[in-house]
């Protein structure tokens, strides 16, 4: 068997390389195909890592209180909400009920966020950036690190100063290299006074944290948004919670949800118009998202795959009809029909598996280079298993496209096959 094989193999190599054109031709849907699936999968993979890392940065005792739900409506009345188009579903009281210790124990700090775009101006440059005000708990909250000056304290917050802090690229927008601290910005035309720089934090889910400016909250309400919920109260867009530790961040979302529900006068088995959402369901519902997305991109690489198999069918069937007399040959001299269909399986198989391997540095360079265009932001990972499954399907391919063919040869006449022109 050892030597039938064998003696299969030089017969396939020598009629591969005596077409080489051709060859070269059929390898080329399943090298584009192999090379598609493993970039597509490493990018996946990148992307799922960075979301995760990302998510994980946040910190693992982090709840998050959102306007509406994960659900179209939701995102949509959000949206509306975030735009001042409709009246805020967050207020500052929100905020204040959830800092009560005698009904929410496990909620150890509160931080309410009022998040709007703005256009910002320094004297020579001008920029549109994410302004959120925040109170001196949020730096806590979301590990927030100035690398120059200082942070918003409580009596900027008191006294409804206006002071602001640049995020790295904000900074280097407005003002290139030069120092920041002490200059005057105007936001909507208000003027603010530049008191820190904050530290190179990079993109996260929830937007790119470099490219913002942070202001007083009370200030932001006072010059930038004016907008008043139920009874008055300012509006927030968000409110960030710190659990007083992992164990408990489970308890603490209920007490959140508790408490909310009953300002807002949700009714037993309403739907909230807000949502809490901890770190493990925000890693899982992007962590889907991207799956969905990569088996999606995966699928349609997988039709290149496709038609190069297809590619590989119809080059044996050349193959087959261009050897007839090649074959009834080997018949008449003995050849059974297992040792034909043998011979051209391995060249099917190797013609696939040819176009696997160079399928895989392909996929490995183009990974490369998506990981370069990212600039550092992910890492596309090429893992074992996605080469295994590639290498896995390629051959695949090949056995499966290469079985008619082979069955076709092995089953020619050798009387017709010799008097074949």
């Amino acid at each position: 068997m050892l030597a039938r094989l064998q003696e299969s193999l030089q017969t396939a190599i020598q009629s591969l390389m005596a077409n080489k054109l051709r060859t070269a031709l059929s390898l080329l849907g399943i090298l584009i195909g192999v090379g598609a699936v493993i970039a597509l999968l490493a990018a996946g993979q990148g992307v799922q890592d960075y979301i995760q890392r990302q998510v994980q940065a946040i910190g693992p005792n982090v709840l998050f209180v959102f306007p509406g739900g994960f659900s179209q409506s939701g995102f949509t009345r959000a949206a509306a909400q975030q735009s001042g188009l409709m009246r805020p579903i967050l207020t500052l009281g929100d905020a204040r009920a959830l800092q009560d210790p005698t009904r929410a124990p496990d909620i150890l700090m509160v931080a309410p966020v009022v998040a709007q775009t703005f256009p910002v101006a320094s004297e020579k440059e001008r920029a549109i950036v994410t302004v959120r005000g925040v109170t001196p708990e949020y730096r806590i909250a979301r590990n927030w690190q100035v690398d120059r000056g200082r942070f918003i304290e409580p009596e900027d917050e008191g006294t409804r100063a206006r002071v602001a802090l640049l995020g790295a690229e904000t900074a280097r927008t407005l003002f290139g290299e030069g120092d920041p601290i002490g200059q005057l910005i105007r936001i909507r035309d208000v003027p603010f006074r530049v008191i820190g720089l904050l530290s190179r934090k990079g993109g996260t889910s929830f937007g790119n944290d470099d490219e913002v400016v942070l202001i007083p909250l009370s200030t932001m309400h006072q010059y930038l948004y004016s907008v008043r919920g139920r009874g008055g109260e300012p509006g927030l867009t968000a409110i960030v919670l710190v659990a007083r530790s992992h164990e408990r961040i489970r308890i603490a979302q209920e007490q959140a949800i508790t408490i909310l529900r009953e300002r807002h006068g949700v009714r037993f088995r309403e739907d909230e118009d807000f949502t809490v959402v901890s770190q493990e369901e925000i890693l899982s519902l992007f962590g889907n998202l991207t799956a969905i997305l990569t088996a999606f991109l995966s699928a349609i690489a997988g039709i290149s795959l496709l038609v190069g198999g297809i590619g590989i069918m119809n080059i044996t069937l050349v193959s087959v009809r261009e050897r007839t007399r090649e074959i009834g040959l080997r018949k008449a001299v003995g050849a059974r029909r297992r040792d034909i269909m043998l011979q051209f399986l391995v060249e099917t198989v190797l013609l696939s598996l040819t176009g696997g391997a160079l399928g895989v540095l392909l996929g490995i360079g183009v990974a490369q280079l998506i990981s370069a265009l990212a600039g550092g932001a992910f890492r596309a990972m090429v893992t074992p298993g996605a080469v295994m499954l590639a290498v896995g399907i390629s051959s695949a391919v090949g056995l499966f496209f290469g079985l008619y063919p082979a069955w076709r040869a092995a089953r020619l006449d050798p009387i017709i096959a010799l008097r074949y022109e």
